[in-house]
Protein backbone atom coordinates (compact mmCIF):
# COMPACT_ATOMS: atom_id res chain seq x y z
CA UNK A 1 0.00 0.00 0.00
CA UNK A 2 1.25 3.47 -0.87
CA UNK A 3 1.53 6.12 1.81
CA UNK A 4 -1.55 8.25 2.24
CA UNK A 5 -2.74 11.22 4.30
CA UNK A 6 -5.72 11.63 6.58
CA UNK A 7 -6.79 14.87 8.26
CA UNK A 8 -8.99 15.76 11.26
CA UNK A 9 -9.77 19.01 13.04
CA UNK A 10 -10.67 20.19 16.53
CA UNK A 11 -12.11 23.45 17.83
CA UNK A 12 -11.81 25.22 21.17
CA UNK A 13 -14.47 26.01 23.77
CA UNK A 14 -14.65 29.51 22.32
CA UNK A 15 -15.53 28.45 18.80
CA UNK A 16 -19.06 29.74 18.07
CA UNK A 17 -20.51 26.25 17.55
CA UNK A 18 -18.96 25.07 20.82
CA UNK A 19 -20.26 28.12 22.66
CA UNK A 20 -23.71 27.03 21.48
CA UNK A 21 -23.06 23.41 22.51
CA UNK A 22 -21.91 24.43 25.98
CA UNK A 23 -24.93 26.67 26.57
CA UNK A 24 -27.25 23.84 25.46
CA UNK A 25 -25.53 21.38 27.81
CA UNK A 26 -25.56 23.85 30.71
CA UNK A 27 -29.30 24.40 30.34
CA UNK A 28 -29.90 20.65 29.95
CA UNK A 29 -27.92 20.02 33.15
CA UNK A 30 -30.12 22.49 35.00
CA UNK A 31 -33.36 21.00 33.66
CA UNK A 32 -32.40 17.34 34.12
CA UNK A 33 -30.97 17.90 37.62
CA UNK A 34 -29.99 14.22 38.07
CA UNK A 35 -33.63 13.15 37.73
CA UNK A 36 -34.31 10.22 35.38
CA UNK A 37 -37.87 11.40 34.75
CA UNK A 38 -36.71 14.75 33.35
CA UNK A 39 -36.11 15.31 29.64
CA UNK A 40 -34.32 17.99 27.62
CA UNK A 41 -33.71 18.79 23.97
CA UNK A 42 -32.09 22.22 23.84
CA UNK A 43 -30.84 24.07 20.75
CA UNK A 44 -28.81 27.29 20.84
CA UNK A 45 -27.83 29.90 18.27
CA UNK A 46 -25.15 32.49 19.05
CA UNK A 47 -24.23 35.52 16.99
CA UNK A 48 -23.10 39.11 17.52
CA UNK A 49 -24.32 40.19 20.98
CA UNK A 50 -27.14 37.66 20.93
CA UNK A 51 -28.02 34.18 22.21
CA UNK A 52 -31.20 32.40 21.09
CA UNK A 53 -32.29 29.26 22.93
CA UNK A 54 -35.16 27.03 21.85
CA UNK A 55 -36.27 23.49 22.61
CA UNK A 56 -38.45 21.14 24.58
CA UNK A 57 -38.26 19.80 28.10
CA UNK A 58 -40.07 17.79 30.74
CA UNK A 59 -39.34 18.62 34.35
CA UNK A 60 -40.96 18.69 37.76
CA UNK A 61 -39.05 21.96 38.32
CA UNK A 62 -40.41 25.36 37.47
CA UNK A 63 -38.19 26.61 34.66
CA UNK A 64 -37.44 30.26 35.34
CA UNK A 65 -36.09 32.18 32.33
CA UNK A 66 -34.31 34.69 34.55
CA UNK A 67 -32.32 31.86 36.10
CA UNK A 68 -31.59 30.41 32.66
CA UNK A 69 -30.24 33.81 31.63
CA UNK A 70 -27.85 33.73 34.58
CA UNK A 71 -26.68 30.24 33.55
CA UNK A 72 -26.11 31.44 29.98
CA UNK A 73 -24.15 34.52 31.07
CA UNK A 74 -22.06 32.49 33.51
CA UNK A 75 -21.26 29.99 30.77
CA UNK A 76 -20.13 32.79 28.44
CA UNK A 77 -18.04 34.34 31.22
CA UNK A 78 -16.39 31.01 32.04
CA UNK A 79 -15.38 30.60 28.40
CA UNK A 80 -13.82 34.06 28.52
CA UNK A 81 -15.99 36.28 26.35
CA UNK A 82 -15.99 39.90 27.44
CA UNK A 83 -15.29 41.49 24.08
CA UNK A 84 -16.86 44.04 21.84
CA UNK A 85 -19.45 42.11 19.86
CA UNK A 86 -19.94 39.35 22.45
CA UNK A 87 -19.79 39.78 26.20
CA UNK A 88 -21.48 38.07 29.11
CA UNK A 89 -22.20 41.51 30.54
CA UNK A 90 -24.57 42.79 27.88
CA UNK A 91 -25.49 39.93 25.55
CA UNK A 92 -29.16 39.90 24.53
CA UNK A 93 -30.82 36.57 25.35
CA UNK A 94 -33.99 35.16 23.80
CA UNK A 95 -35.39 31.96 25.36
CA UNK A 96 -38.20 29.94 23.75
CA UNK A 97 -38.68 26.63 25.59
CA UNK A 98 -41.83 24.49 25.42
CA UNK A 99 -43.03 21.38 27.19
CA UNK A 100 -42.10 18.04 25.60
CA UNK A 101 -44.71 16.67 23.23
CA UNK A 102 -46.99 14.15 24.99
CA UNK A 103 -46.74 11.98 21.88
CA UNK A 104 -42.99 11.61 22.43
CA UNK A 105 -43.50 11.11 26.18
CA UNK A 106 -45.64 8.05 25.39
CA UNK A 107 -42.49 6.28 24.25
CA UNK A 108 -39.84 7.80 26.48
CA UNK A 109 -41.47 7.88 29.93
CA UNK A 110 -40.80 4.13 30.12
CA UNK A 111 -37.32 4.56 28.64
CA UNK A 112 -38.05 3.67 25.07
CA UNK A 113 -35.57 5.25 22.67
CA UNK A 114 -36.00 9.02 22.43
CA UNK A 115 -35.91 8.88 18.65
CA UNK A 116 -35.18 6.61 15.73
CA UNK A 117 -31.70 6.70 14.28
CA UNK A 118 -28.33 5.06 13.79
CA UNK A 119 -25.32 5.50 16.06
CA UNK A 120 -21.69 4.50 15.57
CA UNK A 121 -18.78 3.75 17.84
CA UNK A 122 -15.16 3.29 16.84
CA UNK A 123 -11.79 2.40 18.34
CA UNK A 124 -8.35 1.59 16.97
CA UNK A 125 -4.90 0.86 18.36
CA UNK A 126 -3.17 3.98 16.98
CA UNK A 127 -2.98 5.84 20.32
CA UNK A 128 -3.04 4.98 24.00
CA UNK A 129 -6.62 6.27 24.14
CA UNK A 130 -7.51 3.86 21.30
CA UNK A 131 -8.51 6.83 19.16
CA UNK A 132 -7.43 7.76 15.63
CA UNK A 133 -4.26 9.87 15.64
CA UNK A 134 -5.54 12.93 13.72
CA UNK A 135 -8.46 13.71 16.03
CA UNK A 136 -6.52 12.70 19.14
CA UNK A 137 -3.70 15.17 18.46
CA UNK A 138 -6.00 17.88 17.12
CA UNK A 139 -7.81 17.87 20.46
CA UNK A 140 -4.48 18.03 22.30
CA UNK A 141 -3.54 21.20 20.43
CA UNK A 142 -6.79 23.11 20.96
CA UNK A 143 -6.93 22.04 24.59
CA UNK A 144 -3.34 23.23 25.11
CA UNK A 145 -4.21 26.63 23.64
CA UNK A 146 -7.24 26.92 25.93
CA UNK A 147 -5.23 25.90 28.99
CA UNK A 148 -2.52 28.43 28.15
CA UNK A 149 -5.13 31.20 27.89
CA UNK A 150 -6.76 30.26 31.20
CA UNK A 151 -3.30 30.05 32.78
CA UNK A 152 -2.63 33.70 32.01
CA UNK A 153 -1.53 34.06 28.40
CA UNK A 154 -4.13 36.76 27.85
CA UNK A 155 -2.96 37.54 24.32
CA UNK A 156 -4.84 34.41 23.26
CA UNK A 157 -8.54 34.77 22.53
CA UNK A 158 -11.17 32.09 23.25
CA UNK A 159 -11.75 31.09 19.60
CA UNK A 160 -9.30 28.65 18.01
CA UNK A 161 -9.12 25.70 15.62
CA UNK A 162 -6.52 23.08 14.85
CA UNK A 163 -6.16 20.63 11.99
CA UNK A 164 -3.60 17.85 11.55
CA UNK A 165 -2.74 15.83 8.45
CA UNK A 166 -1.17 12.47 9.35
CA UNK A 167 0.88 10.31 7.03
CA UNK A 168 0.04 6.59 7.03
CA UNK A 169 1.89 3.58 5.64
CA UNK A 170 -1.19 1.39 6.08
CA UNK A 171 -4.46 1.09 7.97
CA UNK A 172 -3.94 2.28 11.57
CA UNK A 173 -0.21 2.75 10.89
CA UNK A 174 0.64 6.45 11.30
CA UNK A 175 4.24 7.28 10.45
CA UNK A 176 4.34 11.06 10.72
CA UNK A 177 2.64 14.42 10.39
CA UNK A 178 2.75 16.33 7.12
CA UNK A 179 1.19 19.61 8.26
CA UNK A 180 -0.60 21.36 11.08
CA UNK A 181 -3.06 24.19 10.57
CA UNK A 182 -3.85 26.32 13.60
CA UNK A 183 -5.90 29.49 13.76
CA UNK A 184 -6.31 31.27 17.07
CA UNK A 185 -7.89 34.53 18.10
CA UNK A 186 -5.27 36.93 19.46
CA UNK A 187 -4.63 40.39 20.83
CA UNK A 188 -4.72 43.10 18.17
CA UNK A 189 -1.32 44.45 19.23
CA UNK A 190 0.58 41.29 18.33
CA UNK A 191 2.22 40.86 14.94
CA UNK A 192 1.62 37.68 12.95
CA UNK A 193 5.27 36.75 13.54
CA UNK A 194 4.79 36.97 17.31
CA UNK A 195 1.57 34.96 17.17
CA UNK A 196 3.19 32.22 15.06
CA UNK A 197 6.19 31.99 17.36
CA UNK A 198 4.15 31.77 20.56
CA UNK A 199 1.54 29.38 19.19
CA UNK A 200 4.25 27.04 17.95
CA UNK A 201 5.73 26.97 21.46
CA UNK A 202 2.36 25.76 22.76
CA UNK A 203 1.80 23.23 19.97
CA UNK A 204 5.17 21.47 19.96
CA UNK A 205 4.95 19.77 23.40
CA UNK A 206 1.62 18.16 22.46
CA UNK A 207 3.13 16.12 19.62
CA UNK A 208 4.83 13.52 21.80
CA UNK A 209 7.20 11.29 19.86
CA UNK A 210 6.67 12.83 16.43
CA UNK A 211 9.57 14.60 14.74
CA UNK A 212 8.55 18.23 14.25
CA UNK A 213 11.45 19.22 11.98
CA UNK A 214 9.65 18.27 8.77
CA UNK A 215 6.16 19.42 9.74
CA UNK A 216 4.68 22.35 7.83
CA UNK A 217 3.03 24.75 10.29
CA UNK A 218 0.28 27.01 8.95
CA UNK A 219 -0.54 29.33 11.86
CA UNK A 220 -3.22 32.00 11.35
CA UNK A 221 -2.80 31.69 7.57
CA UNK A 222 -4.94 34.80 6.88
CA UNK A 223 -2.39 36.84 8.84
CA UNK A 224 -4.85 38.18 11.44
CA UNK A 225 -7.55 36.74 13.72
CA UNK A 226 -8.69 39.41 16.17
CA UNK A 227 -12.47 39.39 15.66
CA UNK A 228 -13.64 35.90 16.57
CA UNK A 229 -16.24 33.87 18.39
CA UNK A 230 -19.93 34.69 17.88
CA UNK A 231 -19.00 38.24 16.85
CA UNK A 232 -17.15 36.83 13.86
CA UNK A 233 -19.35 33.87 12.95
CA UNK A 234 -22.71 32.45 13.92
CA UNK A 235 -22.67 29.27 16.04
CA UNK A 236 -25.25 26.50 16.32
CA UNK A 237 -25.68 23.50 18.61
CA UNK A 238 -24.74 20.22 16.96
CA UNK A 239 -22.66 21.57 14.10
CA UNK A 240 -19.42 19.96 15.29
CA UNK A 241 -20.52 16.32 15.38
CA UNK A 242 -17.37 15.12 13.61
CA UNK A 243 -15.15 17.02 16.04
CA UNK A 244 -17.17 15.44 18.87
CA UNK A 245 -16.54 11.90 17.62
CA UNK A 246 -13.74 10.49 15.44
CA UNK A 247 -12.70 13.31 13.14
CA UNK A 248 -14.23 11.69 10.07
CA UNK A 249 -12.23 8.50 10.60
CA UNK A 250 -15.40 6.47 11.20
CA UNK A 251 -19.05 6.74 10.08
CA UNK A 252 -21.48 9.05 11.86
CA UNK A 253 -25.22 8.59 12.16
CA UNK A 254 -25.90 12.33 12.02
CA UNK A 255 -27.32 12.94 15.48
CA UNK A 256 -25.73 15.54 17.74
CA UNK A 257 -25.05 15.12 21.47
CA UNK A 258 -25.26 18.47 23.23
CA UNK A 259 -28.44 19.69 24.87
CA UNK A 260 -29.99 16.23 25.07
CA UNK A 261 -30.87 13.99 27.99
CA UNK A 262 -29.49 10.47 27.76
CA UNK A 263 -32.79 8.80 26.90
CA UNK A 264 -31.96 10.31 23.51
CA UNK A 265 -30.01 7.46 21.93
CA UNK A 266 -28.16 9.94 19.71
CA UNK A 267 -26.12 10.50 22.84
CA UNK A 268 -26.35 7.40 25.02
CA UNK A 269 -26.15 4.73 22.31
CA UNK A 270 -23.13 6.50 20.78
CA UNK A 271 -21.47 6.25 24.18
CA UNK A 272 -22.29 2.54 24.39
CA UNK A 273 -21.04 1.91 20.84
CA UNK A 274 -17.71 3.54 21.70
CA UNK A 275 -17.48 1.48 24.91
CA UNK A 276 -17.99 -1.75 22.98
CA UNK A 277 -15.57 -0.82 20.19
CA UNK A 278 -12.89 0.21 22.68
CA UNK A 279 -13.21 -3.01 24.66
CA UNK A 280 -12.99 -5.07 21.48
CA UNK A 281 -9.71 -3.42 20.49
CA UNK A 282 -8.38 -3.55 24.07
CA UNK A 283 -9.10 -7.29 24.05
CA UNK A 284 -6.75 -7.69 21.05
CA UNK A 285 -9.53 -9.20 18.96
CA UNK A 286 -8.87 -6.58 16.29
CA UNK A 287 -6.75 -3.53 15.54
CA UNK A 288 -9.88 -1.51 14.82
CA UNK A 289 -13.60 -1.94 15.40
CA UNK A 290 -16.74 -0.16 14.22
CA UNK A 291 -20.07 -0.70 15.97
CA UNK A 292 -23.44 0.38 14.56
CA UNK A 293 -26.61 0.42 16.65
CA UNK A 294 -30.05 1.46 15.44
CA UNK A 295 -33.27 2.26 17.29
CA UNK A 296 -36.96 3.03 16.78
CA UNK A 297 -38.62 5.81 18.77
CA UNK A 298 -40.37 4.50 21.85
CA UNK A 299 -38.87 0.99 21.55
CA UNK A 300 -36.26 0.00 24.10
CA UNK A 301 -34.26 -2.70 22.33
CA UNK A 302 -32.15 -1.79 19.31
CA UNK A 303 -33.47 -2.71 15.89
CA UNK A 304 -30.01 -3.84 14.73
CA UNK A 305 -26.43 -4.43 15.86
CA UNK A 306 -23.49 -4.47 13.44
CA UNK A 307 -19.81 -5.13 14.16
CA UNK A 308 -17.04 -4.55 11.62
CA UNK A 309 -13.49 -5.26 12.74
CA UNK A 310 -10.25 -5.40 10.75
CA UNK A 311 -12.16 -5.39 7.49
CA UNK A 312 -14.57 -8.19 8.40
CA UNK A 313 -18.19 -8.30 9.52
CA UNK A 314 -18.14 -10.03 12.91
CA UNK A 315 -21.53 -11.62 13.54
CA UNK A 316 -20.01 -13.65 16.37
CA UNK A 317 -19.17 -10.49 18.31
CA UNK A 318 -22.58 -8.99 17.52
CA UNK A 319 -24.27 -12.15 18.85
CA UNK A 320 -22.17 -11.98 22.02
CA UNK A 321 -23.16 -8.35 22.55
CA UNK A 322 -26.87 -9.18 22.11
CA UNK A 323 -26.62 -11.90 24.77
CA UNK A 324 -24.45 -10.09 27.31
CA UNK A 325 -24.95 -6.31 27.08
CA UNK A 326 -28.11 -4.38 27.93
CA UNK A 327 -28.50 -2.01 24.99
CA UNK A 328 -31.81 -0.47 26.04
CA UNK A 329 -31.69 3.24 26.90
CA UNK A 330 -32.26 2.45 30.59
CA UNK A 331 -29.59 -0.25 30.49
CA UNK A 332 -27.08 2.19 29.00
CA UNK A 333 -28.07 4.91 31.46
CA UNK A 334 -27.55 2.55 34.39
CA UNK A 335 -24.30 1.15 32.98
CA UNK A 336 -22.70 4.60 32.86
CA UNK A 337 -24.81 6.39 35.50
CA UNK A 338 -25.67 8.94 32.84
CA UNK A 339 -28.16 10.99 34.82
CA UNK A 340 -25.43 11.74 37.34
CA UNK A 341 -22.82 12.99 34.91
CA UNK A 342 -22.40 16.69 34.26
CA UNK A 343 -23.13 17.14 30.57
CA UNK A 344 -20.98 20.28 30.35
CA UNK A 345 -17.95 18.17 31.22
CA UNK A 346 -18.40 16.25 27.95
CA UNK A 347 -18.89 19.22 25.61
CA UNK A 348 -15.35 20.15 24.61
CA UNK A 349 -12.36 18.32 23.10
CA UNK A 350 -14.29 15.23 22.08
CA UNK A 351 -16.77 12.94 23.77
CA UNK A 352 -14.37 10.02 23.32
CA UNK A 353 -10.79 9.23 24.23
CA UNK A 354 -10.86 10.95 27.65
CA UNK A 355 -10.20 8.62 30.56
CA UNK A 356 -12.52 10.37 33.03
CA UNK A 357 -15.66 9.47 31.05
CA UNK A 358 -17.39 6.23 32.11
CA UNK A 359 -17.84 4.82 28.60
CA UNK A 360 -14.06 4.88 28.21
CA UNK A 361 -13.66 2.16 30.84
CA UNK A 362 -12.04 -1.10 29.73
CA UNK A 363 -13.63 -3.95 31.67
CA UNK A 364 -14.78 -6.55 29.12
CA UNK A 365 -11.39 -7.87 28.00
CA UNK A 366 -11.59 -11.19 29.88
CA UNK A 367 -15.04 -11.98 28.47
CA UNK A 368 -14.35 -10.78 24.93
CA UNK A 369 -10.98 -12.50 24.89
CA UNK A 370 -12.81 -15.83 24.72
CA UNK A 371 -14.20 -15.07 21.24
Amino acid sequence: MKEYTFTSESVSEGHPDKVADLISDAIADYIIDNNQSHRAAIETLVTTNKVCVAGEYKSSKTIDNSLLEKIIKQTIQNIGYDQEGFSYKNVHIDIQLDQQSPDIALGTDNFGAGDQGIMFGYACNETKALMPSPIYYSHKITKALSEARHAGQSWLGPDSKSQISFLYSGINQPIGISNIVCSTQHDANLSIEEVCREVKKIIEPTLDEYNISNIEFLINPTGRFVVGGPAGDTGLTGRKIIVDTYGGYAPHGGGAFSGKDCVKVDRSASYMARYLAKNIVASNIANNATIQLSYAIGIADPTSIYVYADGKVRTDIADWIKKNIDLTPLGIINQFDLFNIKLTETTNYGHFGRENLPWEKIDLTDKLGEL
